[in-house]
């Protein structure tokens, strides 16, 4: 068998990794049975939910035995008329997983909940639509994913009293023990309980309270005491600028964009990979000409504006973060290891011919003189990976570039993505003919060579160390979040997001909102340094300061916070707010002072 090339390998290495390793979301899947193929009104009704978990992977019980883990939780949304009687979970399973010191209470792989449900008197024959919310957890024997939801929806047929209904054998409903229709429904909160055991702003529209004030500044992150109190003065000031290149004119932002993708090429994830790249798309030397040079160079640098300009404009036309994949402990792994074979390739550990990488990829029929359909692929490659490592940059350029279309209309800022691209792109023709002039090879090619695997091998550890960090920063005690909050809220910090600001409202002060979650390990980290820091509490004294506790902040209420903010859904977050009627009493937003210490 035939031994793979190096451009396969980079590509395998590239794709494949996501499919090795752990993915982003724990797979499940959900279904409802009946206990009858129909109901009539003034009936009891019975349903099983069966979960399955994918292998490996388990979810609390809907009672853990430590009050800090998230529960599962069932909320079964029935049509009207219809009444929840009862919810019956599982017996949990105890486990003892790596990372935990006692026993755990957990549902795995498969299991089954119990619903009952009261047709009432006045509902008409009919198809009717049962929806839920299944909240949960997923863990291995390593780590926890964040909190999520699954939504559910099945449909039930309700029949006059004169059509005869079937029982549905099914043997989901062994081990279901119904308690009987008297009995009420369990009536269990979808989100964890605050620290105090309260569920503040349960009957209270928060964003409709938020309309009475002005947004001031937001961010997100883990900030020190230094950079956190730089926050408040500049959201004070009104010189607070969430990205970096508001306030520029047009010819200023394109000149920048394009700098900040020629900046690109510095990046981990592109600069170690230039004299492969290079040797692969046939330019330099192997070019046989400057002009074919610089033409394979600059087919490789369209690829990657072409790539930047259309994955810019699908992310701004459908709100999707772009960048995300930074994040993933797989694709951290995946480039360190990628840089490992190639660190060690320079190393002549492991053999690469990149002469004969050429020969075979050359598809343009000018045998050693480069192929355009392989520098364009390569180009493409390189653009998705150096996407991904300069997440800031491109995210600023999105984030800029999608206000700019959504709320002022300016079509044109959809083609900033693609400046991006072109500013990467430029440096690369010039590569691909200046090399065809270098000296002939010699001993000094071999000292390059071992530079650059020693500089490879160094990214190969940062990647490493990247990956650990973010593992490390899922092990979060839940508990140790909960108590660094609830020392807040003793503190004089509220939980109540509604009364808070009306708190505000009343005494015209500033307000702070700190969202946080008992999985977020940056939230404890601001919680037990950046907010307890004596500077930043004297900065805040004068403030209205809330604890929002946003545990699944891809679903609301949480979610419509952060959309009103206009955050991503990542912890900590945090925003400055000032009551409207306090801009209205002044005379220039700009010339209004801050509070006095």
């Amino acid at each position: 068998m035939k031994r793979p090339t190096i451009a396969l390998a980079i590509f395998l290495a590239a794709t494949a990794v996501p499919v090795s390793a752990q993915p982003r979301a724990v797979q499940v899947e959900t279904q409802w049975v009946f206990d009858s193929d129909a109901a009539h009104a003034r009936s009891t009704l019975h349903a099983a939910f069966q979960v399955k978990i994918q292998e490996s992977f388990h979810v609390n019980s809907n009672a853990p035995l430590e009050e800090f883990l998230i529960p599962t939780i069932l909320t079964v949304t029935p049509p009207e008329g219809f009444t929840v009687l009862e919810v019956v979970y599982p017996d949990p399973i105890m486990i003892r997983p790596s990372f935990a010191e006692v026993d755990m209470a957990v549902f795995e792989q498969e299991f089954v909940i119990g619903v009952a449900l009261e047709v009432g008197p006045d509902v008409q024959p009919g198809m009717y639509v049962i929806s839920g919310t299944l909240d949960y957890q997923a863990c291995d024997d390593t780590s926890c994913r964040a909190p999520t939801d699954r939504e559910l929806q099945s449909t039930l047929q309700v029949v006059p009293k004169s059509v005869p209904i079937a029982k549905v054998q099914s043997s989901l409903f062994d081990g279901i023990v119904f308690l009987g229709a008297g009995e009420p429904a369990v009536d269990l909160l979808p989100t964890p309980p605050l620290p105090n055991g309260t569920a503040p702003d349960a009957d209270c529209d928060i964003i409709a309270a938020l309309e009475g004030f002005t947004v001031l500044a937001a961010g997100g992150g883990y900030r020190n005491s230094t950079d956190f109190i730089e926050f408040i003065d500049q959201a004070e000031t009104g010189t607070f600028k969430a990205n970096v290149l508001e306030g520029k004119g047009p010819l200023v932002i394109v000149l920048l964009v394009i700098l900040g993708g020629i900046a690109l090429n510095l990046t981990p994830c592109v600069l170690p990979l230039i004299p492969i790249n290079i040797a692969i798309i046939g330019a330099g030397a192997r070019a046989g000409s400057r002009a074919r040079g610089f033409a394979l160079g600059g087919t490789y640098g369209l690829a990657m504006a072409i790539v930047y300009g259309v994955l810019g404009l699908v992310v701004i036309l459908t709100a999707t973060t772009f960048g995300a994949i930074n994040n993933e402990i797989w694709f951290n792994v995946g480039i360190g290891i990628l840089f490992v074979v190639l660190g060690l390739a320079m190393f002549d550990v492991i053999h690469i011919d990149f002469s004969k990488l050429q020969s075979k990829f050359d598809v343009s029929g000018a045998a050693g003189k480069g192929s355009f359909a392989l520098a364009f692929g390569m180009g493409v490659i390189a653009a998705l990976l150096a996407g991904a490592c300069v997440a800031p940059v491109v995210i600023q350029v999105i984030v800029y570039a999608g206000d700019q279309f959504a709320n002022r209309g300016n079509t044109t800022a959809l083609a900033l993505p693609f400046f991006l691209g072109l500013g990467m792109a430029l440096p690369w023709p010039f590569a691909g003919a200046g090399l065809s002039i270098l000296p002939k090879p010699g001993r000094w090619m071999v000292r390059v060579k071992y530079a650059f695997g020693v500089f490879i091998l160094g990214f190969a550890a940062y990647y490493g160390h990247q990956a650990w960090g973010i593992y490390d920063s899922r092990r979060v005690d839940a508990g140790a979040v909960r108590s660094a909050v609830q020392e807040r809220l003793e503190g004089g910090w509220t939980a109540s997001v509604c009364d808070g600001l009306a708190t505000a409202r009343a005494q015209n002060k500033l307000v702070l909102i700190d969202m946080w979650a008992t999985w977020c390990k940056a939230c404890l980290a601001m919680d037990k340094k950046t907010l307890k820091d004596e500077a930043v509490e004297a900065r805040l004294q004068d403030y209205v300061k809330i604890k929002f506790q946003a545990q699944f902040p891809e679903k609301p209420p949480a979610s419509d916070v952060l959309d009103r903010f206009e955050l991503p859904w990542g912890l900590p977050a945090y925003a400055i707010l000032r009551p409207v009627a306090d801009l209205a009493s002044s005379a220039d937003m700009a010339s209004s002072q801050p509070p006095e210490n």
